[in-house]
């Protein structure tokens, strides 16, 4: 039995297909750790989403920023972005099955020694901390006040991470850290304009993983969301979105010995006008 962990789909489904070939995924046996955004701007989302519900908990799933946004779309919070490929999904007969199925995912995922989690997590936060953190906006995502959760949703504030926060701006707070975190101040305040490499960052800030006396940093994060780190596969981190969807690659990392598995992005991209 293996698990794999596997970087940013975003409905890019024939590159998947062609990288569980490549790591002889078998469920019978198998199981696969997906780092979110399972949806949007690639081709095909609604047969990645299918593609995961049915392999029940052969897979664990956290959510992404698109996955949510998804979902905003769905209960018609929001209207979809002019680049947003989510149509096919809201327009299927199996829909609503799929679209309840997304919202019971997991915001985070402790096992063992390892992590999972889109974005990030505030130095703040240790592994422990993070998962009863993530649980509180699972259960509102689960509840029957679904709704309202979606309905205050968006939003930038609050930036920094306090005990005392309550309501929706504490619930905001735990998704935006854990969907959309890229660069903090070592204090932990969150910064969301910057979106390229590591090394071009605003002043004051640093990547959230490289905040000092970080107390995630016993376990090895896994995550996604940044293109433009890369792969990183270090002692207690792997970065596992190489880019498919603008021609990269699609990655997956088997969890017992770290092996990198990749399947080339780029001719896949030109042909199919996924940018």
């Amino acid at each position: 039995m293996a698990t794999y962990a596997i970087g940013d789909i975003q409905g890019c489904f024939q590159a998947l297909q062609l990288l569980l070939q490549k790591i002889d995924f078998d469920p019978a046996r198998d199981r696969l750790w997906l780092v979110g955004d399972l949806v949007n701007r690639g081709p095909d989302s609604l047969a990645v989403l299918r593609w995961a519900k049915a392999l029940g908990d052969k897979a664990v799933v956290v959510l992404g920023n698109h996955d949510l946004h998804l979902l905003a779309v769905a209960y018609g919070f929001v209207k979809p972005h002019r680049k947003d490929t989510i149509a096919q999904v809201l327009e299927a007969p199996d829909r609503t099955e799929l679209l309840d199925w997304l919202r019971h995912q997991h915001l985070f995922y402790a096992e063992g020694d390892y992590a999972l989690v889109h974005a990030g997590l505030l130095p703040q936060w240790s592994v422990k901390k993070s998962s009863s953190l993530a649980h509180e906006v699972e259960q509102e995502l689960r509840g029957k006040h679904y709704l309202d959760f979606f309905a205050h949703m968006y939003g930038n504030e609050p930036k920094a991470w306090s005990k005392d926060l309550r309501g929706m701006a504490r619930l905001r707070m735990i998704t935006n850290a854990m969907t959309r975190l890229r660069f903090c101040t070592p204090a932990g305040e969150m910064e969301f304009d910057h979106k390229g490499p590591p090394e071009i960052f605003p002043a004051g800030h640093l990547p959230w993983y490289e905040a000092p006396n970080r107390k995630s940093a016993d376990a090895t994060i896994i995550f996604g969301h940044w293109s433009a780190l890369g792969l990183q596969v270090r002692s207690n981190l792997m970065a596992l979105d190489t880019g498919c969807l603008w021609g990269g690659d699609l990655t997956a990392v088997r969890l017992e010995d770290r092996q990198v598995y990749q399947i080339s992005c780029k001719a896949l991209s030109s042909s199919t006008h996924w940018q």
